[in-house]
């Protein structure tokens, strides 16, 4: 059970973690929004795109994905609008697809034809959604801890929203991401995890996000029958969006699954496995030239 003193760390640590990472800050304005991002490393481009209420430090940064993949790549890791050190403006018409536009502007600002985009839970369904509306910006794609939403009720994302707004916190998500068969959650688990997402996020931010996802929720078969762009999906066997996954095969052209046993949604990006998975995946979808290196300007 999570204990009053374990929340207050993790906190702390998550505070603390952009001085621990040491990579290089910037920012940069997008559609009006100031997003947040660092680069490390250089070769080809690598975008990392962070999951729902998490940010750069706590997705890449503490599991140590960015500093491993900055030895051979040249790293960007964003802040999406609404979460960490980016802008997080409380209205829902500025996410939804602006979140996926997000990424598109990033690479114009520098410089970057073409990147590897890799993203993880909410990062995922952002990714997937980008490789539908442009597929010529990526060199592949990554999904890690989410598919496809054709047969995955998205109606959660109300009732998450309507727990934010009402001061209950994220006991939705958590309850929807249990494992099949686990005991689930206790009330004061849910608890301390919804006080220590309210210290270090904009709940208002999170509230709008969460009603604008629809949009990046909303892709058909015949989009993703278009692709062509490389696909890779990394995905713990005890993850409710695994249903998701097994639902990309046969739409997307180029598709490679990796199923971590014993792995869950919250656990997933930690793994071994995943950094491997990930690694390897790069190495065997190079770019046909190098892209032009972007930097903070």
């Amino acid at each position: 059970m999570f204990r009053r003193p374990v929340v207050a760390s993790v906190a702390w640590l998550l505070l603390l973690a952009p001085t621990v990472l040491r990579a290089e800050e910037c920012y940069f304005d997008s559609g009006g929004v100031k997003i947040h991002y660092v680069v490390e490393g250089k070769g080809e481009p690598v975008l990392l795109v962070h999951g729902f209420a998490a940010n750069i430090y706590f997705q890449w940064g503490m599991p140590g994905i960015l500093k491993t993949l900055a030895k051979d790549y040249q790293v960007i890791a964003m802040d999406c609008r609404g979460h960490g050190q980016s802008g997080k403006p409380h209205d829902p018409r500025m996410y939804g697809m602006e979140v996926v536009e997000d990424l598109v502007r990033l690479l114009d600002h520098l410089k970057i034809r073409k990147a590897h985009v890799v993203g993880y839970s909410l990062g995922a369904f952002i990714t997937l959604k980008l490789i539908t509306t442009h597929p010529d910006r990526l060199l592949s794609a990554t999904l890690g801890g989410g598919g496809w939403t054709k047969t995955i009720d998205t109606h959660f994302q109300d009732e998450l929203a309507e727990s934010l707004e009402q001061g209950k916190g994220i006991r939705p998500l958590l309850l929807m991401l249990n494992p099949p068969g686990r005991p689930k959650p206790t009330e004061e688990q849910l608890r301390l995890a919804s006080l220590l997402l309210a210290a270090v996020n904009d709940i208002k931010a999170l509230v709008a996000a969460t009603r604008g996802l629809r949009a990046v929720f909303t892709i058909s078969a015949e989009d993703l029958q278009r692709c062509k762009v490389p696909t890779l999906s990394i995905i713990g066997d005890l993850d409710p969006f695994q249903k998701g996954v097994d639902d990309l095969k046969g739409e997307l052209r180029d598709f490679k699954v990796i199923v971590i046993p014993g792995a869950d949604h919250m656990n997933t990006f930690w793994r071994p496995e995943f950094l491997r998975g990930v690694k390897e995946f790069l190495r065997t979808h190079p770019a046909e030239q190098t892209e032009t290196p972007g930097c903070c300007p």
